[in-house]
């Protein structure tokens, strides 16, 4: 292990095989051999380390987690076949019946979804707060809250949460806090560093980069990480060694492909604040943000998603996308390619109007993944689409 992140991502490998091949190899294989069946006790009792069986570890998986373990500065760690199973497990896997959670009211619209239709089911509540406000977390904890829960940028809203605020309420609390640190990817952030407790991401996203593969991944102590791991092992969130492998070269890439994006973005978000047809424009590192001084103390550059607002309403947004010609109408964000999003009808559309309004969530609300492409090309796209408005 190195000084360096991008040294750390390149070279830490699995170990090389028989072959002594230079890029590591997918293992897709169910299960491995056991040397004896005393060994194979040992193995199940937990008196020795080794590979059993791909749904508990896989040299794939292996790999990836322990190259972000070391980019997130956390000890342990487990992937996840998806990026949701990763935030569910984050949550079931500590949890009980009985026990409250304190979460960001902004919070991508799945997340949403497990905390206010699936937990309740199981007696366990949450309350939502502006997660931009440390006093609110407070004033929301009670005696059975065990878990704050926030994302930081926020999805579409681009709020920052202070995490080192939060989390010194949460631990006065004695609540674990939760980051999704999907948006910032480790190469822009790290929560643990911090002071958050636990780190998930969806590595669908900037994490593999070029819109390919699923997977997920919790990253923290390893006494969290203890009960997350039994979790998925019964549950079986399993992440593939294929994703695996792909995610794991894709980390190779992380932080030179995370400076085009954030150069491209505060390029894009610069033009459309001032452009006449734009109502709004959120960018954690554009001076009009109000949150631009701690986002620039917490992250090392502004991300890869610019948020704004056109005029006209949803029709006023669906009459932009559908003229978008280049930039792609996807649900999807963090791909090579830049891609456009209508949130009120597809992200969030299952929220109420209320909760979508109290994040800031408009039905001219456009959520823009800014991708690699010459930024010129993807300005004169959003100068084209936005004459429609």
């Amino acid at each position: 292990m190195s000084e360096h992140f991008d040294t750390d991502a390149i070279r830490m490998q699995t170990a090389r095989g028989p072959h002594h091949e230079h890029s590591v190899p997918v293992y897709l294989t169910s299960s491995f051999l056991f040397d004896s069946a005393e060994q194979a006790k040992a193995l199940f009792a937990g008196e020795e380390e080794g590979l059993i069986y791909s749904r508990y570890g896989n040299p794939n998986t292996d790999e990836f987690v322990t190259k972000l373990c070391a980019m997130e500065a956390t000890e342990d760690g487990i992937a996840t076949a998806t990026g949701m199973a990763a935030m569910f497990a984050s949550i079931a896997g500590l949890l009980k019946s009985g026990d409250h959670i304190v979460a960001s009211r902004a919070l991508f619209g799945s997340t949403v979804q497990i905390m206010q239709k699936i937990l309740p089911r199981w007696g366990i509540e949450t309350t939502f707060v502006d997660a931009t406000d440390p006093a609110a977390w407070d004033a929301a904890a009670g005696p059975r809250t065990k878990l704050f829960f926030a994302e930081t940028p926020s999805n579409p809203g681009l709020e920052i949460v202070d995490i080192a605020a939060v989390s010194e309420v949460a631990h006065a609390r004695g609540a674990v806090f939760v980051v999704d640190n999907c948006f910032a990817t480790p190469y822009l952030q790290q929560p643990a560093r911090l002071g958050a407790d636990i780190v998930t991401h969806s590595a669908t996203k900037f994490i593999d980069g070029q819109g390919r593969v699923l997977g997920g991944a919790v990253l923290g102590s390893a006494e969290l990480i203890e009960p997350l791991r039994f979790f998925a092992r019964q549950t079986g969130p399993a992440l593939s060694p294929f994703n695996a492998w792909v995610l794991s070269k894709s980390l190779e890439t992380l932080s030179v492909r995370m400076d085009r994006h954030c150069e491209n973005a505060l390029a894009v978000a610069r033009h459309l604040d001032a452009h006449p047809r734009v109502s709004k424009t959120l960018y954690p590192f554009l001076e009009s943000h109000r949150q631009h001084t701690l986002a620039k103390r917490q992250m090392k550059h502004g991300g890869g998603l610019v948020t704004f607002e056109v005029p006209g309403g949803e029709a006023g947004g669906m009459r932009f996308l559908n003229a978008l010609a280049m930039v792609s109408r996807s649900s999807n964000l963090g791909d090579t390619r830049s891609i456009a999003t209508h949130p009120s009808t597809t992200t969030h559309a299952k929220l109420t109007d209320a909760e979508r309004a109290a994040i800031g969530i408009t039905p001219g609300t456009v959520r823009l993944s800014v991708g690699l492409e010459a930024v010129s090309d993807i300005i004169a796209d959003l100068d084209r689409a936005l004459q429609t408005t």
